[in-house]
């Protein structure tokens, strides 16, 4: 099922989805963003058996709901960029996104985006997600780097979006958190949501969250640093950075949590440009061979020449 630009699209509710919300139904089901299936609401072009209701109805079987998705004038440029294909066939396609990089066009980023270079290097796109962002099922950071896939296909979309829902998608990341940690591994679990002081940052001090996951294990350690592995039990937006800045052990480099851009070790100063983390890891089970498959990015000179430089310190 597809929600394309400048079509119509319906479905009946089957007994399982009976008692979902609209919103979270709806979106999952047309690959239509969750904003986007408001703003529908709003606008009277999403409706349930012909009739306007609100966005936390709670849908019953029977229920015939109809997407009204209007022209878009928006369209993905294709442009050659700097970005590394891991993989690629009909139906998906992995990329290694360097640091500072958007995943897709928004205001202030009309170009040089992530999906600017899949529809580039793809011979077809995906129809769901958005005339911007088709096939995405999830991102990085601007300022992470690392493994990233994204759907070519509407079946293998849809898959992909299962997997992640099911927790069964195997992320690894690398971190330089701030620091010494005092186990050497462990776990987090911190419900996380939108701040409610600055709606532009998420935090674990909200009275409402989702639950959140984050296991990690110390690799390597330099007095002040800490460098680390950790892996998402869930996928919540910026759960590393986060959960690591709960713990007073904020991810290096992070100007939005932790602030921690720089640090002195024997009267050394250490500067980092940016976050430093990484998605060194990748596993899914593929959409069309049902094998599973596992795609890894090599640190980047960045994190590489940081690690060098506070071990090089750390030794004296």
């Amino acid at each position: 099922m597809t929600a394309d630009s400048g079509s119509e699209f319906v479905f009946t509710v089957a007994p399982e989805y009976a008692g979902q919300r609209l919103d979270l139904l709806a979106s999952s089901l047309s690959g239509i963003t969750r904003s986007q299936v408001h703003h529908l609401i709003e606008e009277g072009l999403l409706r349930v058996s012909g009739s306007p209701v609100k966005p936390n109805y709670r849908t019953k079987a029977g229920d015939v709901i109809t997407i009204s998705v209007p022209e878009s004038e928006e369209t993905l440029v294709p442009e050659d960029l700097p970005v590394t294909v891991l993989y690629q066939d009909d139906f998906v396609i992995v990329l290694d996104k360097p640091a500072g990089m958007v995943v897709y066009p928004a205001a202030g980023h009309a170009r040089g985006t992530l999906m600017n270079a899949v529809a580039y290097a793809g011979t077809k796109l995906a129809t769901v997600g958005g005339p911007l962002r088709p096939g995405v099922v999830h991102r990085l950071d601007k300022d992470t780097s690392g493994v990233m896939v994204v759907a070519l296909d509407d079946s293998a979309y849809y898959d992909l979006v299962e997997q992640f829902r099911q927790r069964t998608i195997n992320r690894r990341y690398v971190a330089l958190v701030y620091g010494n940690l005092r186990d050497d591994r462990g776990e987090i679990s911190l419900r996380i949501g939108r701040s409610e002081s600055d709606r532009k940052k998420m935090s674990t001090r909200v009275k409402r969250g989702k639950e959140a996951v984050t296991t990690w294990t110390a690799l390597e350690r330099f007095g002040a640093a800490t460098l680390i592995e950790a892996r998402l039990g869930t996928g919540r937006t910026h759960q590393i950075r986060v959960h690591f800045a709960s713990s007073g052990h904020p991810v290096l480099g992070d100007i939005t949590y932790g602030r921690k851009t720089e640090i002195a070790i024997l009267q050394k100063r250490i500067v980092f440009p940016r976050q430093m983390l990484h998605a060194e890891l990748l596993g899914f089970i593929h959409p069309s061979t049902g094998e599973h498959v596992e795609f890894r990015s090599g640190l980047p000179s960045d994190m590489t020449a940081a690690i060098e430089t506070l071990r090089a310190v750390s030794q004296g």
